[in-house]
């Protein structure tokens, strides 16, 4: 559940929302935590979330501002039976959302948002008991400490890192745990306001920490988003290191390890080509599913896998937790690189890539332009003419009027030429 705060997400849905959850929870007095991000309907929704928790009979214990992997470490550490993050991820303050966790640390299945939902329409129910309130000490203490557990053996010392905690709720762990591991650490984007998350600043916005990275030399700076979930970093250099590539080099280590359960990697339909064929390359097998964690994390699941992920810097690594952890899989990427440093990363080898998206006037419009036998044949002849050395992904946007021209090739030129020809097809296509 993700919107506008105080308009589309208001107190009273998210009291409504947490009395359903608890009134369907299989206990008959739920332990419930809250964490929250650093935007300024934090509070408001954190309080609604209690009120609710504790009209339905469970107890609600507020960790306060944590990131959102936090949440599932929690949840299977004090042995609670739900978990509530108040966040809208990489957005600006003015949205906010509500992910809910069950008892195991994964997020609730879709039958069970159903019943949810149903819940909402429905009378509320008297409880035989009025819940309480009470604060959760040492939430952070926890969380990092279940980060230094698993990073144990990982020596910073000496090295110099700068963080881009994009003023959201890594702004206290992130530089906690670097400086536990011996890191030398500056810090951008580590003051929230309640209205600056994610503004400028974050996994989602690279240039504070590559003028940063420009000013000094540091070994490498890690962008988180505002919950957390998320990271990409960036070399001495300053270039840009995306998900496809911490994943890969998560992947190679994690085999070398004998960690990588299953011999295989979930990842979505946007993953670099590169990324295909490294992993071919080593023998380790490659899943692909639409974009978004969820499909990844299920997929996981499915196949009894543990390492997965997406381009946007979003990894799940099933052995730290079952949620994207961005501090995590910046450690892990240290870890895998051993003694190496990040600009000198071998797993992969990226493929130049363009993203064009088109719009259409309605959906009926875009169905209508995705079916059209000349994109068809666009499509196929673009195929054809990479001959394997790249990739062509045609897709609709799930969430906007919009067709996505995707195009990989082995050169910035043929990328963008045989990425101009298929969006002229699609706008002819359109009408446009």
């Amino acid at each position: 559940m993700r919107g506008r705060a105080g308009e589309f997400l208001t107190a009273d849905l998210a009291l409504g929302l947490a009395r359903a959850a608890v009134t369907l929870a299989p206990d008959s007095r739920p332990q419930v935590l809250i964490v929250r991000d650093t935007r300024e309907s934090g509070e408001m929704l954190e309080a609604a979330i209690a009120a609710g928790v504790t009209a339905a009979g469970g107890d609600a214990f507020l960790a306060g501002v944590l990131p959102t992997p936090a949440a599932p470490l929690l949840v299977r550490r004090h042995g609670l039976g739900l978990a509530a993050v108040i966040s809208a991820s990489h957005n600006l303050y003015e949205d906010n959302g509500i992910k809910l966790f069950a008892a195991d640390g994964f997020k609730l299945d879709d039958e069970t948002e159903h019943e949810i939902e149903r819940e909402l329409e429905r009378q509320p129910r008297r409880p035989e008991r009025i819940g309480g309130v009470r604060r959760l000490r040492g939430a952070l203490e926890d969380y990092v400490s279940e980060l230094h557990s698993r990073f144990a053996e990982l020596d910073l010392t000496g090295r110099r890192f700068v963080l881009d905690t994009a003023n959201g709720a890594t702004y206290r762990a992130a530089p906690e745990i670097f400086r536990l591991l011996g890191a030398d650490v500056d810090l951008i984007a580590d003051a929230p306001d309640g209205r600056n998350i994610n503004a400028g600043c974050g996994s989602t916005h690279l240039q504070a920490i590559a003028a940063a990275i420009a000013r000094r030399d540091y070994d490498a700076g890690f962008a988180f988003d505002g919950d957390g979930d998320r990271v990409l970093a960036l070399d001495r250099d300053g270039q840009v290191v995306d998900g496809d590539e911490l994943i890969a080099l998560a992947a190679v280590h994690m085999r070398d390890r004998g960690g990588l359960t299953g011999g295989g990697v979930v990842v979505t339909v946007m993953t670099n080509y590169g990324f295909h064929a490294a992993m071919r390359e080593l023998g380790i097998e490659v899943a692909t599913t639409a974009v978004g964690d969820r499909y990844v994390l299920d997929e996981l699941r499915r196949r009894g896998w543990v390492l997965g992920g997406e381009q946007s810097g979003h990894i799940i690594n099933l052995g730290l937790g079952p949620s994207g952890d961005g501090i995590a899989s910046a450690l892990l990427a240290l870890e895998a690189l051993g003694d190496r440093d990040l600009r000198d990363r071998s797993a992969m080898h990226k493929l130049p890539q363009r993203l064009v998206n088109i719009r259409a006037s309605d959906r009926a419009n875009l169905v209508a332009a995705m079916a059209h036998e000349a994109v068809q044949h666009a499509i196929a002849d673009a195929d054809a003419a990479l001959g394997g050395r790249g990739r062509v992904l045609v897709r609709a946007s799930g969430t906007e009027p919009l067709i996505r021209v995707m195009v990989e090739a082995p050169s910035e030129q043929e990328t963008d030429e045989v990425c101009a020809r298929l969006a002229r097809v699609v706008e002819s296509a359109l009408g446009g």
